[in-house]
């Protein structure tokens, strides 16, 4: 009986260390797989790759790459309104360069709009509609909400914006902005995909 006893504990022991050298045997080539992935040359655009970044992370000190063109996110606006939230990021190449902001929102998907200021635009949105360079434009929203500022973009730390939003029937954007009860700042812009740039954090 002892030596049945002792046969079967023998067996077990053995069981046991074969089940254990094969788990630590499959780790370690999982651990060898991975270091080889990870050190193997990878196409930067290929499907699995998420070179691009995540557009609800940008802030000021990034830079943004579109295509050929380089910026440095110099700003970004926090802007609440009614527990809906949304951002502009205010981007140029250098300080003497055309400003030009990024809004990210989700409605209810992620939605990103290039934007580009236009100074030369002296009007109002007092109208439904509105003609610019034989682009007609059609009022969509309009609001009041309230905003937190980073970096520089020229306005106090928190503060409050109305806002008056158009689209084209090709989808061309065309947004008012007045921030502190202050004069109607024009913009147009376009949605873009959010694949279309990448990100590169400053920090």
């Amino acid at each position: 009986m002892s030596d049945i006893l002792i046969t079967v504990l023998v067996f077990i022991i053995v069981i046991l260390i074969t089940v254990i050298v094969v788990r630590k045997r499959a780790a370690n080539r999982r651990k060898s797989e991975e270091k080889t992935a990870q050190s193997r040359p990878q196409d930067p655009f290929a499907a699995e790759q998420n070179t691009g970044g995540d557009p609800e992370t940008i802030k000021a000190g990034d830079l943004l790459e579109f295509g050929n063109e380089k910026f440095f996110v110099r700003g970004t606006l926090r802007i609440s309104e009614g527990g809906y939230n949304w951002a502009e990021h205010f981007f140029q190449a250098d300080q003497s360069a055309t400003r030009l902001w990024l809004t990210v929102e989700n409605d209810p998907d992620l939605q990103v709009s290039r934007w580009r200021d236009r100074p030369d635009l002296d009007i109002e949105p007092k109208s439904k509609t509105i003609t610019i360079e034989d682009t007609e434009y059609e009022l969509v929203e309009h609001g009041t909400a309230s905003y937190k500022a980073e970096g520089t973009t020229g306005l106090n730390e928190t503060g409050g914006v109305d806002y008056v939003d158009y689209e084209s029937g090709n989808g061309k954007l065309l947004a008012f902005e007045r921030f502190d009860h202050g004069r109607w700042e024009v913009s147009t812009g376009e949605s873009i995909p959010v694949g279309s740039f990448t990100i590169y954090s400053g920090s």
